[in-house]
């Protein structure tokens, strides 16, 4: 059996089958149906079978053209030039000129938003000629064909997460650890968040079992911890957003686990928040990107806590962090008090705190 046949189950798709996923998404009614919902989503039900197969031509035209896993990518970066003028302020990036561009890097970032993470990750790389990175997207999100298709168009693999027991874990995460060399091998960087799950109360921090998921393609080879670490050339990245379109939801979800005792997901809540996180206004947005971490410690939970300071001390702090904080700054003027107020006014009275904790853990991180 070939490496990539060890892979096909979680590995995004190749130029070949760029094309043929591209045709069942077009045939996928779930798929145009998501569409004229979120394009139309108080049209009647008579005009949408009618505009369903007009919305299919459209499709059709557009992304006949799209063969390659490149051409998708370039069309990625045309929506994203057009999603960052529509719904940010400004993007500002740093760190870049400390990597090489044909080197492959390990990016762990801090995970704030489900899509836009790793989108901005691979739209700052793009801007300097550096090659896209491949991303890590749990199969809790992939509950659809039509998105296990729109992810591994975009270059993601698929971390499964939904193991019966430890040896089907054990399994994956080994299975996991071994595609990650492989691309780093083969010149391909990757993209991963420091922990399962976005910091819904704004502590960014590295869970160590990411790191001894790392590890355990290296341990598999006979390598010890330090040596098989510093040659996955892993780069921490801080993306820091002035606002959250998904704030006031990762609060009440917050809320309600501590007043109820637990949160239930809706069906397409995990797609809604994906939308959500694209469309909605972040204000000023800053990704900067480390140098490669070459004093590797012999131990996860110290190389973890080496992360966390340089992803801590890259924050870019705005004036709705200081206001959280309860820090007076020259940059806090009337709009920015304005959106704060906005923001408490969104949630649970009871709830405050929870939402002051969000925005002011830059801060404190940083200090």
């Amino acid at each position: 059996m070939s490496e990539q046949d060890l892979f096909a189950d979680i590995r995004p798709y190749n130029d070949n089958e760029v094309a043929p996923a591209i045709q069942r998404l077009i045939a996928d009614e779930e798929f145009i149906q998501a569409i004229l919902h979120y394009r139309f989503p108080h049209m009647p039900g008579v005009i949408g079978s009618v505009a369903a197969p007009l919305l299919r031509f459209i499709l059709k035209r557009k992304l006949a053209k799209l063969k390659s896993v490149q051409d998708v990518q370039r069309q990625v970066a045309t929506f994203m030039n057009k999603m960052i003028e529509t719904t940010s302020k400004e993007i500002t990036f740093s760190g870049l000129e400390l990597l090489d561009p044909k080197k492959s890097y390990l990016f762990l970032s801090n995970h704030r938003d489900i899509a836009m993470d790793p989108a901005l990750v691979n739209w700052c790389l793009h801007q300097k000629g550096f090659a896209t990175v491949r991303i890590a997207i749990g199969d809790n999100l992939l509950r659809k064909p039509c998105a296990t298709e729109l992810m591994k168009l975009n270059k993601s693999f698929i971390v499964k997460r939904g193991a019966k027991g430890p040896r089907e874990m054990l399994k994956n995460f080994s299975q996991l650890s071994a595609y990650i060399k492989h691309s780093l091998d083969e010149n391909h960087s990757v993209w991963i968040a420091q922990k399962e799950g976005r910091a819904k109360d704004g502590n960014d921090v590295t869970d160590p079992a990411i790191l001894k998921m790392f590890y355990m393609q290296g341990k598999k080879q006979g390598t010890d911890f330090a040596t098989y670490m510093a040659e996955l050339n892993i780069v921490p990245v801080c993306l820091s957003y002035e606002y959250d379109p998904c704030d006031t939801d990762k609060i009440k979800e917050l809320w309600q686990k501590k007043t109820v005792g637990h949160y239930q997901k809706s069906e397409f809540e995990d797609i809604d928040t994906i939308i959500k996180g694209i469309v909605g206004f972040k204000g000023r947005i800053h990704v900067a990107f480390s140098a490669p971490v070459t004093s590797i410690p012999a131990e996860p939970d110290d190389l973890a806590k080496l992360i966390d300071q340089q992803i801590w001390q890259n924050y870019r702090l705005f004036p709705i962090n200081y206001l959280a904080a309860g820090i007076q700054d020259s940059s806090i003027d009337e709009v920015a008090v304005e959106q704060w107020q906005n923001r408490l006014m969104a949630v649970p009275d009871g709830a405050h705190d929870l939402l002051t904790q969000l925005y002011a853990a830059p801060v404190a991180k940083k200090q």
